[in-house]
């Protein structure tokens, strides 16, 4: 392989965003499959119990992967910065580094949600309890699967490779679909049966990103001898990394709050939040992904010194996020009551599910425009922005409105507050792009 294979700091800034981008988008989409999968089969074939116990316990184990994604994107960002500079051996050791502290935490994690699922369930106020400790108890047995894989990942998409997570994800999604029309159609294993089919293909995603880096030895540095935590790389990692863990945790925790406040209106609306939540992450990915996408090819083109393509890359990502949220809006706001149908046949299910997608989906619009600011923060390894703009973002607006216009409205309240609370990241964003700190205190991977 060719160390300017991946270089996204040449050529026109649409076509490599978009050309780039792509896998990733077609990347979350397969990831998202895995969930919606899970909650088709056991809507159709176990009943409203299982989705709503699927729910509350994916909502814990989605934290666990929203620490995952901050804490590898440290590291992507790190190696992206070095790719771009042409630091190609200190690349390969903090890919190795970043490996290493993955498997690391990921078992740790493991171990603290199984010992302790019975209580984080409870502070939900799930409606399920039993469905959701057993699902959520195997489950946990994934969780070095999913760090292993987001590190693996991120070493390769730092280089510009974002083909082979695609394949890697595909293989399997591909995987669970058959998995769970086995255990749960077939063999009738009930919510244990979807959780083994999930964990089986988190497996199969992080093996065969190992076997790909393996083969590539040369290229991404992965040798025994390299599968060592170096303490430099490792601080580097942190500090672009645990901001945007913080964020991702405050985010989850405002979530986890929501979540709360709907379970208290009974196992309807808790089943159709869930409904309501897997059209809505589905819906967001092209968003997500190209935005991720725009923060690996800033942090190549600011190790690079080329800070107007930085910036225009910023742009041209938001002007296409901007184009697909209006889209999605139209989509989901007339097929709604069609696509909460998929799920289930429960009228009342359908009905809580359509309610909550109506109010909530219209706040797509502004992540597509305060994601894009914060690609580039990410791609200056300012994440400390980052952090502070979802801190805003999501504890001092999105639970602070929804408390208080539960208590006011009702459900729909909660709704609401969801869709405000986006909106107060943008002018955070904008204000720190016309601020220009990002070209004059940017991370330059040197050490």
């Amino acid at each position: 392989m060719r160390e300017n294979q991946g270089n996204l700091t040449t050529g026109s800034v649409r076509k490599k965003l978009a050309v780039y981008a792509l896998p990733l988008v077609l990347t979350s989409v397969l990831q998202a499959l895995y969930s919606i999968a899970d909650l088709v089969i056991a809507g159709q074939f176990i009943g409203k119990r299982s989705v709503s116990a699927i729910n509350n316990s994916s909502q814990i184990m989605n934290l666990l992967t929203q620490v995952a994604v901050g804490l590898t994107l440290g590291g992507n960002i790190l190696i992206g910065q070095y790719f771009g500079n042409g630091s190609h051996k200190e690349r390969k050791r903090a890919g190795g580094t970043l490996f290493s502290i993955s498997l690391l935490f990921g078992a740790a994690s493991g171990a603290v949600i199984y010992l302790t699922s019975d209580t984080l369930l409870g502070m939900l106020g799930v409606p399920a309890m039993g469905e959701s400790l057993e699902y959520l108890h195997i489950c946990a047995g994934g969780c070095i699967f999913i760090l292993g894989y987001n590190a693996l990942s991120s070493v390769m998409r730092g280089t510009g490779n974002s083909r082979i997570p695609f394949l890697c994800i595909l293989s399997s999604i591909l995987l669970n679909v058959v998995l769970d029309i086995g255990f749960v159609a077939v063999f009738q294993k009930g919510i244990r049966g979807v959780a083994y089919a999930t964990v089986c293909a988190q497996a199969v995603s992080f093996v065969t990103a190992l076997a790909y880096t393996w083969k590539h030895q040369d290229y991404y540095g992965f040798y025994l001898n390299n599968f060592k935590i170096r303490i430099g790389k490792l601080l580097a990692i942190l500090k672009l990394g645990v901001p945007c863990v913080l964020q991702n945790t405050v985010a989850g925790i405002s979530w986890l709050t929501v979540t709360y406040f709907i379970n208290q209106y009974g196992v309807d609306v808790s089943a159709g939040n869930g409904i309501s939540i897997k059209i809505k992450e589905f819906s967001q990915l092209f968003i997500t992904s190209m935005s991720g996408g725009a923060a690996t090819m800033i942090a190549q083109n600011l190790g690079a010194g080329q800070f107007e393509r930085a910036r225009e890359t910023m742009r041209e990502g938001m002007r296409i996020c901007l184009a697909m949220a209006g889209i999605v809006i139209l989509v989901i706001e007339i097929s709604a009551p069609w696509l909460a149908s998929l799920f289930t046949n429960d009228p009342a299910v359908i009905s809580a599910a359509v309610m909550n997608l109506r109010i909530e989906i219209i706040g797509q619009i502004f992540y597509a425009m305060f994601l894009n600011y914060h690609s580039l923060m990410t791609g200056a390894g300012h994440t400390v922005y980052v952090f502070m703009s979802s801190f805003v973002n999501c504890i001092l607006v999105r639970i602070v409105l929804a408390g208080i216009f539960n208590h006011m409205i009702g459900l729909n309240g909660v709704y609401l507050a969801c869709l405000i609370a986006p909106s107060v990241s943008v002018p955070i964003g904008y204000l720190y792009t016309k601020s220009g700190i990002w070209k004059k205190d940017r991370l330059l991977a040197t050490n």
